[in-house]
């Protein structure tokens, strides 16, 4: 059983950076697209990056050139630098049924980890 565990969220001033971290502990997570998606309050949950087994990425217009996409063996990161009071979010980590970034399905998810950037 895919078992996705967030870390790394927090508070932090606007311009500040964060890494957020994405354990498989169920099975590999190698096989599979992996992504982020971020939920504010009164917002849809929204896709923020994606990667393929193989490094292909993909991201939000308002991530690019800020955040970071990753992933080793059984892990997948999020770099974000340059944090804006918008980024705030609970974040959330995904397992893709299919090892792509141009469509996205399944229901394994992490729980959450929220990151608030404020001064």
């Amino acid at each position: 059983q895919v078992q996705l565990v967030e870390s790394g969220g927090g508070l932090v001033q606007p311009g500040g950076s964060l890494r957020l971290s994405c354990a498989d502990s169920g099975s590999r997570v190698s096989t599979n697209a992996m992504a982020w998606y971020r939920q504010a309050p009164g917002n849809e949950r929204e896709l923020v990056a994606a990667i393929t087994s193989g490094g292909n990425t993909k991201y939000a217009n308002s991530v690019i050139g800020r955040f970071t996409i990753s992933r080793d063996s059984n892990t997948v990161y999020l770099q974000m630098n340059n944090l804006k009071p918008e980024d705030t979010a609970v974040y959330y980590c995904r397992r893709n049924q299919w090892d792509t970034i141009r469509a996205f399905g399944g229901d394994d998810w992490g729980q959450g980890t929220q990151v608030t950037v404020a001064s």
